[in-house]
Parts: structure tokens; sequence; C-alpha cells
């Protein structure tokens, strides 16, 4: 049952409903809000308020929570130490190297 418009916005932070004046969030947010807005604005706040009040009524003891929809599971292979290649090896394979390192044009100019 309605009781009337509240003209109060609600909105999630966390875990909890924060109910603020839809004019002090206008003027905070530098907004100009038209009555009629305001007031499509209240009514909605309104159906969302009586929305979570549903919801809350609903009884969910002992119903464990629920993370994803999906049943997924990571397959992951073992983490098994295989051959490397050695610094030489992977060295000979570049177009120039310098002191055992790759060297590359110069990116940055002086």
């Amino acid at each position: 049952m309605r009781r009337g418009i509240s003209r109060h916005l609600f909105y999630l932070t966390g875990w909890e409903i924060i109910m603020i004046d839809l004019k002090e969030f206008a003027a905070a947010a530098m907004l100009s809000l038209p009555d009629g807005e305001a007031e499509h604005l209240a009514r909605r706040a309104d159906a969302l308020a009586e929305s979570f009040a549903e919801l809350n009524s609903i009884n969910t003891e002992g119903v464990e929570p629920l993370v994803s929809v999906l049943s997924l599971h990571n397959v992951l292979r073992e983490d098994i130490a295989e051959k490397c290649m050695t610094r030489d090896e992977i060295l000979a394979t570049a177009p120039d190297q310098y002191d055992g390192f790759f060297q590359v044009p110069g990116t940055i100019a002086m």
C-alpha cells in the first residue's frame, strides 16, 4: 500500500540503502530538477523501496549465498618444470646483442 510519494531517493552504498531528499540530491549534484521530473523520480524511488521491502521479507535462513549461477571450475594443468633454452641459445637468434643482452635501436633521442 502506498501512502503517497516520499520525494526521497534511495541508493545503495555497500550493503546499505541510503535515503536522501531528492531536492538535496539535485542541489548537491548541481542539477536543475523540474517538479515533474522530481515527482517521476520519487515514484520510481518508492517502487524501488517497496521492492527492497518485499525482498527483505523473504526468509533466507539456511540458504547458501550464490556466487555464480554457472558451475564453472578452473581447469589448470600441472605445474611441471620443463627444459628451457639457455641465455646463449636465445641470444644466438638475436640480430644484435651486447654484453649478454638484446641490443635494440634507441627510442629516446637526446
